[in-house]
């Protein structure tokens, strides 16, 4: 198969795994740094152009867009759906997923558990909210932050006051979460391909920390799900329209919750943490979905 990732670095180790694993498998695959794409827009003959040449053969494309690229990435996806090149990665799911509000409601709707999450535009409904979600500790995030940025927890009604009233300033929107204490600055990633999760870590806070982020410090080690977190995150994954995702958990007294749907998961963690080749099992399931272009027959799947 002739595969293409859609990446800015081909030096990232997600990247570079992804990469090596296509080629052990006998596949052609290129990187093409996403911003570096063109379109042609017609109902002829939709195409993209990289470095003035055109993007044809391709079987499957692997995106890795980062959140600052999102509409732009979405954009370049689409086009080659409208190609008819298999996309591990969707354009839909892909900006539910980055949609924090959007990607809540769509769980709620489908009765997944998530901590109880209240939104608002101005200062007054942001302090209700304070009191909606069951009062402070509470948890304050930006609708646009990513790996932890963006996310304060505030100890005191005042605190959090003076949060929103920050963010209000900024003209930034932002949710206000409860916090869930019996969690011990812990969540679990559960990495989710097709109907299965293949691999899941714990992620710990680093110390004077409440972020579990391994770009914040923290640490992860392999763990093992119960039948019920399972679930919940293949559901959760299936509500974004994933194929591959990672899905943040936090192990609560009323059972597992959601925190987030990732669109494009990071490997090195999942991978040190469990020892398990994730990057193969993602080519694997890519040669299962994907079907050769018929233009040239030639090519055969690896």
């Amino acid at each position: 198969m002739k595969i293409g990732i859609l990446s800015r670095n081909r030096k990232l180790y997600s990247t570079s795994r992804l990469v090596e694993a296509a080629a052990e498998r006998g596949h052609e695959v290129h990187v093409l740094d996403t911003l570096k794409c063109y379109m042609d827009i017609n109902s002829a003959k939709p195409m993209i152009y990289y470095k003035g040449e055109p993007l044809e053969g391709y079987d499957a494309v692997i995106p890795r867009i980062g959140a600052s690229i999102t509409e732009f990435g979405t954009a370049v996806i689409r086009q080659f759906e409208m190609m008819g090149v298999y996309c591990l990665t969707e354009s839909i799911p892909l900006g539910r997923s980055r949609d924090k509000l959007r990607a809540l409601q769509l769980m709620s709707r489908k009765g997944v558990g998530m901590p109880v999450t209240g939104f608002a535009h101005d200062v007054e409904n942001g302090r209700q909210l304070i009191k909606m979600v069951g009062g402070t500790p509470v948890v304050l995030k930006l609708l646009e932050g990513t790996q932890g940025r963006g996310v304060v927890l505030a100890e005191t009604y005042k605190a959090a006051e003076s949060v929103i009233d920050a963010f209000i300033e900024l003209g930034a929107d932002f949710l206000v979460q409860e916090f869930i204490k019996e969690a011990g600055g812990s969540d679990v990633r559960a990495f989710v391909i097709g109907r299965r999760v293949v691999a899941a870590m714990e992620r710990s806070a680093a110390e004077g920390e409440f972020r579990s982020n391994l770009h914040r410090g923290g640490s992860a080690s392999a763990t093992k799900l119960t039948p019920e977190e399972r679930r919940t995150a293949v559901k959760a994954a299936q509500t974004m329209g994933l194929s591959v995702a990672g899905v943040d958990i936090l192990r609560s007294s009323r059972g597992p919750l959601i925190m987030e749907v990732n669109s494009s998961p990071g490997l090195r963690g999942i991978e040190e943490a469990s020892g398990k080749d994730i990057a193969g099992r993602i080519i694997d399931y890519v040669e299962e979905n994907a079907r050769p272009t018929k233009s040239d027959s030639r090519r055969t799947r690896g």
